[in-house]
């Protein structure tokens, strides 16, 4: 049996989709990957070619495909079906699991007329673009895109409650699954050792408190909101793993804030969870996400949260017991919720206790027996 899995970009199979070709390797299936390497990754080019070491010594067939992560990317989008149409034509896969909107479009179209000869087809909705509070403009593209492929999906995962709800009401897949997210390696995190080493390499004193997050460095992550709300507390740094375009823009607001030497932009690291360990609060401002594998982390790892109220962190973050939840754009709230924790300790210890119990429901074993369900599961079978 061969089981493909495609994405947009190498970093999301990378970061979230580990398990699945190990399972799916367990279960029989030799295991291929098809996505864009070259263009639009989170990740830094040492740790994408680090990861298509690690497919090759896996003996996963690997192949590029020029999927962009713009749907203005007309001339990729056509080129990336077309290739990706042949191949499946060569490889004959039985099972194609695909991720991101373009991704998903692109595969569950290539795929069509195979389905009739067996092939199932699973598409996993990292987060609609169409939610409660979205723009217009993203109602009117993506949800006719999604619910016209629905046609062609044998399986719609959805990984937040918001999009199961949603996705059973319009009936947009032959089949509907809920999973509790991508899963997280909860006990690893939580038995990880604290480095507080790394707090000297920032300069940051044993008496300053450490805001941190996790995440592109671009308009949807929202940092803009948390380097406001900590000009307004003392002796607090903020650090931020990822890269993107607004990295520039940050620096220059930080400087502007008068911030600018407790802020720092840490890049794509391979380290991030050991950063988590020592932090002493976790800010996740997104305007908008699916169920976020970082926040997730953030609450194995103990840490109290402040976070927007919207999609996929409402499912994660009981408000006031595990974190506080504010409007996205709403400063005074993101800056009283960190002056809150900062200047109560038994509180973050308890909210951070409180997250890593709740993080549990959402372990990668949980994931693990929803995921061999729906890799078992046959459009002839019930149930």
């Amino acid at each position: 049996m061969k089981a493909l899995m495609l994405a947009s970009v190498a970093s999301m199979i990378d970061q979230f989709n580990g398990d699945n070709m190990d399972l799916l390797e367990e279960m029989g299936y030799e295991v291929h990957v098809a996505c864009n390497f070259l263009q639009g990754n989170t990740s830094s080019k040492e740790r994408l070619q680090a990861f298509q070491e690690e497919l090759k010594h896996c003996k996963r067939e690997v192949y590029q495909l020029p999927i962009p992560r713009k749907i203005s990317a007309i001339g990729d989008i056509v080129k990336s079906y077309k290739q990706l149409k042949k191949l499946i034509k060569e490889e004959k896969y039985d099972l194609v699991h695909c991720h991101s909107p373009i991704g998903g479009v692109i595969a569950r179209l290539a795929c069509r007329k195979y389905r009739k000869q067996g092939l199932r087809v699973i598409y996993t909705a990292h987060g609609f673009h169409f939610f409660k509070g979205a723009s217009w403009k993203n109602w009117l593209i993506f949800y006719p895109i999604e619910k016209v492929l629905g046609r062609y999906t044998d399986v719609l995962i959805t990984i937040c409650n918001e999009d199961y709800q949603f996705a059973c009401r319009k009936k947009m897949a032959k089949k509907i699954v809920y999973s509790p997210g991508i899963g997280i390696h909860t006990t690893t995190i939580e038995n990880m050792p604290i480095d507080l080493e790394k707090r000297k390499e920032l300069g940051i004193g044993e008496n300053s408190k450490l805001v941190f997050s996790i995440g592109e460095l671009n308009k949807n992550k929202n940092h803009e909101v948390i380097l406001k709300a900590i000009t307004k507390q003392k002796d607090v740094h903020y650090a931020i793993c990822g890269k993107g375009e607004l990295e520039t823009h940050l620096k220059q607001l930080a400087e502007e804030l008068g911030i600018g030497e407790k802020v720092h932009l840490l890049g794509f690291r391979t380290d991030a969870k050991e950063w988590l360990k020592v932090a002493d609060i976790f800010a996740f401002p997104s305007c908008r996400e699916g169920l976020p594998v970082s926040l997730m982390e953030a609450m194995a790892a103990g840490l109290p949260v402040v976070c927007s109220k919207i999609r996929g962190n409402t499912d994660l973050i009981d408000n006031e017991k595990g974190g506080y939840l504010c409007g996205a754009d709403d400063i005074e709230k993101f800056a009283e919720a960190i002056g809150e924790l900062i200047e109560n300790t038994e509180k973050r210890k308890e909210m951070g206790q409180y997250n890593q119990n709740k993080v549990k429901a959402f372990d990668a074993l949980q994931v693990r027996i929803v995921m061999e369900q729906v890799y078992r599961w046959k459009e002839d079978e019930k149930g």
